[in-house]
């Protein structure tokens, strides 16, 4: 089927209405198909694809974004960020998200065609994401929240289109996996990806380690629990191979954002009694209300 017949007619308009646009391009599902929507929309010479390239990126991620934009022809290239050299993300503290983004916008603005776009969708405004504000702070837009797309919609359009990254599991940075208040170092971060890397290589696609200091906490699928503790002998090498004492497997298993529990503030930067509206560069877009 020839893309443009698989875009949602919704979004085909916000991308025609934002127009030449530079996409935060980190080879998931989210910015996949929006890379690849807006090069169809637009054109190439109207569409720069970029991925930000520092110590917070894993090196299969990169080798994946490079791969996926070889494939579809993207116009693609990549910017260094320094968020690591920033004290306020270091820290770690629950704001860490809005300064890694801070330095993301400020790589990509020097060399964007257009609007900056986020492949930010409706199911992503319920979760801590400071991050989000500190983008449209900077101006840019989530042309899948204008187009009222949630994440199924956008695996369902991924998957009409035939595209790998339809089913993947999704793999925020590095970061995500120390626990707030412990800060990022380059060390922690090496440890977390080689553990990872090993898991995954032992057919765990979605897994997580957090750091916990010396202890690796193991997250795999409430579903796949029991393997991965028939495997605990192989799981405890490779995850003790990557530089921490002790290992140990969740037993509630993988939720994304488990960190954020706790955590005061439950939206995206945005307050309201009950309700969250996420405004992208002056566009409101859908508000939920959450129980």
């Amino acid at each position: 089927m020839p893309v443009r017949d698989a875009l949602p007619q919704r979004l085909v308009d916000v991308l025609t209405d934002i127009g030449p646009m530079t996409v935060a391009y980190s080879g998931g599902v989210d910015s996949t198909l929006l890379a690849i929507a807006a090069t169809t929309v637009l054109g190439a010479e109207h569409t720069l694809s970029v991925t930000a390239v520092s110590p917070s990126l894993a090196a299969d991620d990169f080798d994946r974004c490079a791969r996926l934009a070889a494939d579809h022809d993207l116009n693609w290239r990549t910017v260094d960020t320094d968020e690591m050299a920033d004290d306020r993300y270091q820290a770690n503290d629950t704001d860490r998200c809005y300064w890694c983004k801070t330095h993301l916008m400020e790589a990509l603005l020097p060399v964007a065609v257009g609007t900056v776009v986020l492949g930010v969708n409706v199911d992503d405004l319920g979760d801590h994401r400071p991050g989000q504000r500190a983008a449209r702070e900077h101006g840019a837009r989530f042309p899948f929240v204008e187009a009222d797309m949630t994440k199924d919609d956008v695996r369902d359009v991924s998957r009409t289109l035939g595209l790998s990254t339809a089913d993947q599991p999704a793999s925020p940075c590095l970061s995500s996996r120390l626990p707030y208040g412990t800060p990022v170092t380059l060390g922690r971060l090496s440890q977390v990806e080689l553990a990872e890397r090993a898991l995954r290589r032992l057919g765990f696609d979605e897994v997580r380690v957090r750091h916990h200091d010396r202890l690796g906490l193991v997250e795999v699928p409430a579903a796949r629990i029991a393997q991965a503790a028939d495997l605990h002998d192989r799981i405890t090498e490779a995850v003790r191979g990557a530089g921490f004492d002790f290992v140990a497997l969740d037993l509630e298993g993988f939720h994304s954002g488990k960190l954020n529990r706790g955590l005061a503030e439950t939206g995206s930067g945005v307050e309201g009694n009950g309700e969250e509206r996420a405004v992208s560069e002056g566009h409101p877009t859908r508000t939920t209300t959450r129980g």
